[in-house]
């Protein structure tokens, strides 16, 4: 049986965490080959990766969320059974992450200043706009030997890294705050209440039989939709059998 899990953020702020998460790790996975596509794939999500924390005031929502995490852990710190030596590195982290927020620069700022990527963002924006005759200087780049190109991604990465380990850390939180149930969409269909801690939604189910699920709702009510995928149709079919999934509210 093959199984995958979907998510569904009942709260903008987890949605925009959600997204640049997704963004770091195409970044990562396209930072580690040497083949020249795949580094202009890498240019390009670096790019709508800026765009995007830019128009964001995630260094806000992180700190309000660090402090959480941090009262919380001080809370479970008085448990008789915690594992204290988990529980103080956890701690740690928190810690460590607050200060560096306070005390960084803008996420971002460090590749806005950077000569060649300021010099090649905005031909990306325009489709195709990276041809060597637009980008002569970014293709002399991709002809240099693979260990100097990795060298310098790597330190571009780097100035990211502080970003990158706040989100994980803010996520983990968040999806460790529920476990999976199992449950019955009756007719393909699931309705349920959210709690006001409650800002993701988790679904494992299969995805070896056609069909995949949907989610639509706010923070106080959500219904979930099991469609069949069938692309070749040019429509979504809405599945009219019952169908048992595990679901996790965070």
């Amino acid at each position: 049986m093959s199984e995958a899990v979907f998510e569904f953020p009942l709260k903008e702020k987890v949605r925009n965490y959600l997204r640049v998460e997704q963004l770091l790790g195409q970044l990562k996975s396209t930072a580690k080959s040497d083949s020249v596509p795949l580094q202009m794939v890498f240019f390009e999500q670096l790019f709508e990766l800026l765009d995007l924390i830019e128009r964001l005031d995630l260094r806000s929502d992180m700190s309000k969320d660090l402090d959480a995490h941090e009262k919380n852990l001080v809370y479970w710190s008085q448990h008789p059974k915690i594992d204290s030596a988990a529980l103080d590195q956890a701690l740690k982290t928190i810690v460590n992450l607050k200060q560096k927020l306070k005390t960084d620069r803008r996420f971002g700022s460090a590749l806005k200043e950077d000569k060649l990527l300021s010099a090649i963002r905005q031909r990306f924006a325009i489709p195709g706009g990276s041809c060597s005759f637009d980008l002569p200087n970014l293709h002399f780049w991709l002809q240099q030997p693979a260990e100097v190109r990795q060298q310098e991604i790597g330190q571009w990465l780097d100035t990211l890294s502080l970003l990158d380990d706040t989100i994980a850390v803010s996520l983990s939180f968040i999806r460790e705050r529920g476990q999976f149930k199992t449950v019955t969409a009756d007719n393909g269909f699931y309705q349920g209440a959210a709690e006001d801690k409650n800002e993701l939604i988790r679904i494992k189910c299969r995805v070896d039989e056609g069909y995949y699920p949907t989610l639509s709702g706010n923070k106080y009510r959500y219904a979930l939709r099991f469609l069949w995928f069938s692309p070749a149709q040019g429509q979504n079919a809405a599945v009219e059998s019952n169908i048992q999934f595990k679901l996790a509210a965070c």
